[in-house]
């Protein structure tokens, strides 16, 4: 068989569904999807994603329109000098107003292939509670609940027929921008994976965890962190895929040497072959050569290919165009093919 590719997420929403009114946005959301699936699969995408075209960002899905939220929570700072603010929680107990399930739900409807989906790590949403606490809530009983709510989030996913479930883990790297020391990386990890110890060996084979530098208005927020910080705890978390953006990285063959030290018994790492931060589109040639390049440090049954991140992690981002986004996705098709047939696989 050819060497796996998935798409990480989220593809620029149309303009016809950023400029819906809101008696419009049901109905343009779910054409969005219906759009995207079509033309991924057309492409000869072997894994589909609804591109995220419902959702309000990749993060704060699962908190829209929740109540018991104030507008100035944690601060994400970018390179470009743009910031992004979550939102935070004021009241216990916390729930999630919205599960992926929902968005996985109508994207099997449209497609004819696997469909993959994309759930927010826990350890970002445990940023949501404030340094200074709650009253009467502790933050003890705010991660037990969180937990509880991130299992129920994949679960539901996993029982409704995803493909997989990827989750969105950005803050890991930018956890050690903000506490070089990595004691909140170390949080984060035993977080994520005091959920994911409550799936069996053959749900986590169906689990994986996507790390990135942010991507977001074409910039990033951790990017000049090194990730021999990240990946050695990275790959302690309980999941049996890994998707690695690469692309972007200023020195892939010392990720991917690192990467080969560390990595899991059984695990599978998605290389990323695409910079969807990167205006230029890569070619497929491109692609080809940044596969075999990490096949001269991994094992070729434990790889396969993503993008580096989405493409629109943000409902208002339109830094990258929509033409431009499948353009990526299908360098990354073809090069993986051309990978795939150098490689015997």
């Amino acid at each position: 068989m050819p060497l796996p590719t998935e798409p990480i997420g989220s593809i620029p929403r149309p303009a016809e569904l950023l400029d819906a009114a809101p008696s419009e946005l049901a109905a343009a959301q779910e054409k969005a999807v219906r759009d995207t699936i079509r033309r991924l699969e057309e492409l000869g995408s072997p894994v589909v994603t609804d591109g995220e075209q419902s959702k309000p960002s990749f993060a704060t899905y699962p908190i829209a329109g929740l109540d018991g939220l104030a507008p100035d929570g944690a601060v994400i700072p970018f390179a470009d000098g743009h910031r992004r603010q979550l939102p935070r929680l004021t009241a216990g107990p916390f729930r999630y107003a919205a599960r992926a399930e929902e968005y996985l739900r109508v994207a099997r409807r449209h497609a004819n292939v696997p469909v993959k989906q994309a759930v927010i790590a826990p350890s970002a949403l445990s940023l949501l509670y404030p340094a200074d606490g709650i009253d009467g809530y502790p933050r003890e009983r705010f991660l037990a609940d969180l937990a509880d709510e991130a299992e129920a989030d994949i679960r539901g996913c996993l029982d409704g027929g995803a493909h997989v479930v990827q989750l969105d883990f950005t803050e890991g790297r930018l956890s050690l921008k903000l506490d070089p020391s990595g004691g909140v990386l170390d949080d984060f990890v035993a977080l994520n994976n005091s959920v994911l110890e409550r799936f069996t060996p053959e749900e986590r084979a169906r689990i994986g965890v996507h790390t990135c530098p942010g991507g977001d208005q074409d910039s990033t927020h951790s990017l000049d962190v090194d990730y021999a910080g990240l990946l050695p705890k990275l790959f302690q978390l309980k999941a049996g895929n890994f998707y690695l953006q690469l692309a972007s990285e200023p020195d892939p063959d010392k990720t991917l040497a690192i990467a080969a030290e560390h990595l899991p018994a059984d695990a599978r790492i998605f290389v990323g072959v695409t910079d969807p931060v990167d205006p230029r589109v890569e070619t497929a040639e491109q692609v080809r050569d940044r596969v075999l390049a990490a096949a001269r440090h991994l094992p070729v049954d434990r790889l396969g290919t993503c993008d580096d991140c989405g493409f629109s992690p943000f409902a208002d981002d339109v830094s990258t165009s929509r033409e431009t986004a499948f353009a990526k996705i299908r360098a990354r098709l073809e090069g993986t093919a051309l990978a795939s047939a150098r490689l015997g696989v």
